[in-house]
């Protein structure tokens, strides 16, 4: 008894500090140190470090106006301050700790609940900037109203995404946008206009666009007083009840007049144009993830692109531009070490003007860089660090070599800058506050074409800024000149013909995305496309369009199905028809047709209304005070009786400081009498890159027996019949003082470090109650004898790395390893060595895995019977041989020892190797991953081969297969898993075993909640 409270006491030591950080996954790198300020106006305070400051100024007036537009619309005043965190750029912002995840380049900005933070990068395009200040500025009223109304984050769980952030969409973009409208008539041209149920539960259709268009036809039916009363009812009523009480129908009424309403708008549209699948000659088309960014070499050969062909990364690759055909993939973004990631969302390459060399745009230790690539052997030859600029994005080769330009922003503003690649540097060609990007050479190297919104429809001042235009730079004068159809179109992706008779570019006059080019000796604009969806890339500005140098070929990536195609075009077909850009362009109105103007399409056009001057805001200095983030688990109880008093309950508070660098947690619970009460505190700081903290901590755990018996005892001097009962209690007190480092080397590797001193002390006590006929007339306690307290100190470092890509249930692709020493020290002394590696191989949608573990305790206490022995049985290491599975029938006796079971006692040691491997195949998924296109309930079926050998010093394994022998023999079992991804909270996972070394059992049947390995 008074062992197995030593082992209880002395596992639950070991297995707290292994505990404390993660045993696998990627890792936030914090590569700089931020020295944040803050710009404080009359409803936000607006974080920011210098080397944005000017940007953080442009959006604190920003995020005033939007404030005045947003209360005003809802009708709603913020209950708080409302938090604004600038980063200068996105590789800037991926390190956030605001965020306890990895944040992946689509993430445009984030509103978190604790605290209701927003948390942003500034993109270098004010537009862009704006319209997610916005965006996320709605988050944070519904936050606060969801609050108000008694929801709180809860609040949102009934919501589905679409009716959150299309809201936001359409509080932010009015009821005219391009983009959507592309999405609506895609939708149409396939017959595939989703109900609201649809747009609620599949995610094929982008919560985003239809929950925007949604919005807007709600707001253009019922008026955008609709809009806060709608909110508020389903926060308050839920989902049907509050359509039903705001709209007066119901939500299945509500679906069917806007399918209707969103055909009757776009099939006249689409009728007298090109279906995608005409348009040109397709290369590369759906079925192997999205295609983008293409970049033609310049003799037209071979093309360039990013996709997501493998489903969990965006690689770049090579394909014949004739045919389509994949040759190679270039790069793998996620392995490559050379970089971190490859920039995909506003960034395309460059080809050297001989076609051996490819340069793009990569994050690489928290920056931007161009990477430069020998297309023959596959090998990053070089990277150019280009020091003083924030985020690089669009690049393009100088016809004659010696210089790449790119669009690169510092301040929250982009401007154009050339790289030198003789001489290995850079120089500015502007600097404004004009947003700049997409640089592309003329043939003669003489003039920069980019995209710009300087001209007459932007007014800094005012924060107004017009759509996107042709801008030229010559490189001689240095003067820009503008090319543009009118204010009211968006022209983005300038590139030149081989002769420079043609300026191609992809616009959007009347609503629809397409190639024209610009003719300049005929001062005259052509249309090459006509197409009933768009030529686009991700997003509104995504390049999307290239031109071989020496041919003339067009590649560019159109809309097709809800997917990206690649289609080219020859120099011949692309001569287009005239273009006359006087014509009245068609918005791209949202349903219903004829819709009238809002009052979200009245402010947005009144960028004045609500705009400060901003001389009247204020800055201090960031002050990382701690805040309470949350509580939960709140709740207590006392109780008092005859035995005693009792208390039961338990709180956790989690404090932080607003950037979320400093963490203090404190955890108190009992579950007994006041000696049961237990807590545990730590501190983590993670202002730099190494990450380190301490923890505290009391943890008492109770156990006990009971047993009774009958006696005589004398009451009132006369022999009486009493039950006599007997209560142990044992009590192990584990006190712990800790420290932990851990030090990210990339987002895939890490170094941690751990040390710390463990008391473990006990409490025995035996309490006897005498009782006749329900009367208690006698108690009396008494100490027992108790183990003498054990120190410990402890101090481990481990090497881990993760490389793997997650499916549904399990790891999927890639590798994993952990490689670990922990030492124990002072009562006990002994080393404790883990090495644990993990490989998968993927066959699209098929996974083989296979692990390779050792644990083992070495030196001179690893045999110590006052620790508790390794099993090999446990269900994710060796299935099919359960302890609680085994009965005294399995055990063959050795010796006259009626307790011993060798069957059992080979599973037991210091020592164990394990194997395992698994074929993973996904029976539900979606429709790149997945044997059965049923999202809603991803499973897994699994066929496994595990095995296992456990030892000690003096017991060595004998190396044989045998089903029979009753030495400490390997075991092995087979068998076959589901594992069940349930509403993305929890893995539920059932297997059926066959143990090889247990002939008397057939089958075993396991349950565990638990991922893969």
């Amino acid at each position: 008894m008074k062992s197995s409270a030593v082992k209880l006491g002395l596992l639950v030591c070991l297995l707290a500090g292994t505990a404390q950080a993660q045993y696998f996954g990627r890792n936030k790198v914090q590569y700089e140190s931020f020295d944040f300020a803050v710009i404080h106006t009359a409803h936000l305070d607006v974080y920011h470090y210098p080397r944005e400051s000017e940007g953080a100024w442009e959006a604190a007036r920003m995020g005033e106006r939007w404030y005045y537009r947003l209360s005003d619309l809802l009708d709603y005043q913020m209950r708080e301050t409302q938090p604004l965190i600038l980063y200068a750029n996105h590789a800037d912002f991926q390190q956030t700790n605001v965020i306890s995840g990895l944040i992946s380049q689509g993430t445009g900005g984030v509103t978190e609940g604790m605290k209701q933070r927003i948390v942003l990068p500034l993109t270098g395009i004010h537009s862009e900037n704006n319209h997610v200040i916005g965006h996320e500025l709605v988050h944070g009223f519904q936050f606060d109203i969801m609050g108000r109304v008694g929801g709180g984050l809860g609040g949102g769980v009934q919501m589905p995404l679409w009716f959150i952030e299309g809201l936001a969409e359409y509080l932010t973009l009015g009821s005219r946008y391009p983009l959507t409208a592309m999405w609506l008539r895609d939708a149409v041209l396939n017959e595939e206009v989703p109900s609201i149920d649809d747009i609620s539960g599949d995610p094929r259709y982008f919560p985003y666009r239809y929950g925007h268009a949604l919005w807007a036809y709600i707001a253009a039916e019922w008026g955008d007083q609709a809009v806060p009363a709608l909110f508020s009812s389903v926060a308050y009523l839920g989902w049907e009840d509050g359509f039903q009480n705001v709209l007066g129908i119901s939500l299945d009424s509500l679906s069917a007049r806007w399918q209707e309403a969103v055909r009757n708008t776009y099939q006249p549209e689409i009728e007298n144009r090109t279906p995608p699948g005409e348009v040109g000659k397709a290369i590369l088309t759906g079925g192997e993830g999205f295609n983008l960014g293409p970049v033609l070499s310049p003799d037209g050969q071979y093309v360039a692109f990013l996709s997501r062909r493998d489903i969990f990364t965006i690689d770049l690759y090579l394909a014949y531009a004739e045919t389509g055909e994949v040759i190679t993939r270039l790069v793998g973004s996620a392995s490559d070490a050379h970089f971190d990631a490859l920039s995909f969302m506003n960034a395309a390459g460059t080809w050297s003007p001989d076609g051996d060399r490819f340069a793009f745009v990569v994050f690489r230790k928290g920056d931007n860089e161009i990477a430069l690539l020998d297309v023959d052997d596959r090998d990053v030859e070089r990277r150019l660090k280009v020091d003083g600029v924030d985020a690089i994005s669009m690049i393009s080769w100088s016809p004659d070599g010696r210089y790449i330009a790119f669009s690169a922003s510092s301040g929250g503003a982009s401007d154009l800058y050339l790289w030198d690649v003789q001489a290995d540097s850079a120089r500015r060609l502007t600097e404004d506050r004009y947003s700049q990007v997409q640089p592309s050479w003329s043939p003669d190297g003489r003039t920069l074409a980019f995209a710009t919104d300087r001209g007459g429809d932007t007014d800094l001042d005012l924060l107004q800024f017009g759509n996107m235009k042709i801008g030229l730079y010559d490189m001689d004068t240095q003067q820009i000149r503008l090319v543009y159809m009118d204010e009211r179109t968006k022209h983005i992706n300038p590139h030149f013909s081989p002769d420079g008779t043609r300026l191609y570019f992809i616009a959007n006059p009347r609503g629809f995305s397409d190639v024209y080019y610009y003719a300049p000796a005929e001062d005259r604009f052509y249309q090459v496309t006509r197409i009933a969806t768009g030529i686009t890339g991700l997003s509104d500005l995504s390049p999307a369009l290239s031109v071989s140098r020496q041919t003339g070929r067009l590649a560019f990536s159109l809309f097709n199905d809800t997917d990206y195609d690649i289609h080219t075009m020859t120099h011949e077909e692309a001569a287009g028809e005239p273009f006359d850009p006087e014509a009245e362009p068609v918005p791209a109105d949202l349903p219903p047709p004829g819709g009238q103007t809002t009052e979200v399409d009245e402010y947005l056009a009144s960028p004045a209304l609500g705009l400060p001057s901003g001389e009247e805001f204020t800055v201090s200095d960031y002050n990382p005070s701690l805040g309470l983030n949350y509580v939960t688990q709140a709740g207590a109880g006392v109780a008092v009786d005859r035995f005693g008093a009792s208390v039961g309950g338990g709180v956790l508070l989690l404090f932080g400081d607003m950037l979320g660098n400093y963490q203090l947690g404190v955890a108190v619970q009992s579950s007994g009498g006041l000696a049961d009460i237990g807590g545990e505190a730590f501190y983590l700081n993670r202002n730099h890159r190494f990450n380190w903290g301490v923890g505290l901590g009391h943890i008492p755990y109770l156990t006990g027996s009971v047993s009774t018996s009958l006696d005589t005892v004398s009451v009132g001097g006369q022999p009486t019949l009493a039950r006599e009962t007997q209560l142990v209690l044992q009590r192990v007190f584990v006190d712990r003082a800790s420290l932990l480092g851990e030090y990210p080397i990339s987002t895939n590797r890490r170094w941690e470090f751990s040390g710390g001193y463990t008391r473990i002390s006990y409490d025995y006590e035996l309490e006897t109650i005498t009782s006749v006929g329900g009367f208690i007339i006698d108690q009396q306690t008494m100490e027992l004898d108790q183990p003498s307290a054990l120190n410990l100190g402890s101090a481990s470092g481990a090497y881990v790395g993760d490389y793997s890509f997650f499916g549904f249930t399990s790891p999927v692709r890639g590798s994993r390893f952990r490689y670990e020493l922990e030492g124990t020290f002072g009562d006990l002394n002994f080393l404790t060595a883990l090495a644990d590696y993990r490989r998968y191989f993927f066959f699209n949608p098929f996974t083989l895995a296979f692990r390779a573990m050792h644990l083992g305790r070495y030196l001179e206490d690893a045999e110590s019977d006052r620790l508790t022995p390794l099993y090999l049985g446990f269900q994710t290491l060796v299935r099919g041989y359960e302890i609680g599975s085994f009965d005294l029938t399995e055990c063959a006796q050795a010796g006259e020892d009626l307790t011993d079971c060798p069957q059992i006692d080979r599973l037991i040691g210091s020592r164990l190797g394990v194997g395992n491997l698994e074929l993973r195949i996904p029976l539900f998924g979606t429709s790149q991953f997945g044997l059965i296109n049923f999202p809603y309930l991803p499973t897994e079926i699994v066929g496994f081969l595990d095995g296992g050998v456990a030892w000690t010093n003096t017991e060595q394994p004998t190396w044989e297969f045998s089903q029979s022998s009753t030495a400490r023999v390997p075991v092995f079992s087979s068998g076959a898993a589901a594992r069940v991804n349930v509403l993305g909270a929890l893995i539920l996972q059932v297997y059926v075993a066959w143990p090889f070394q247990r002939p008397e059992k057939n089958t075993q049947w396991g349950f565990l909640i638990s991922p893969g390995w």
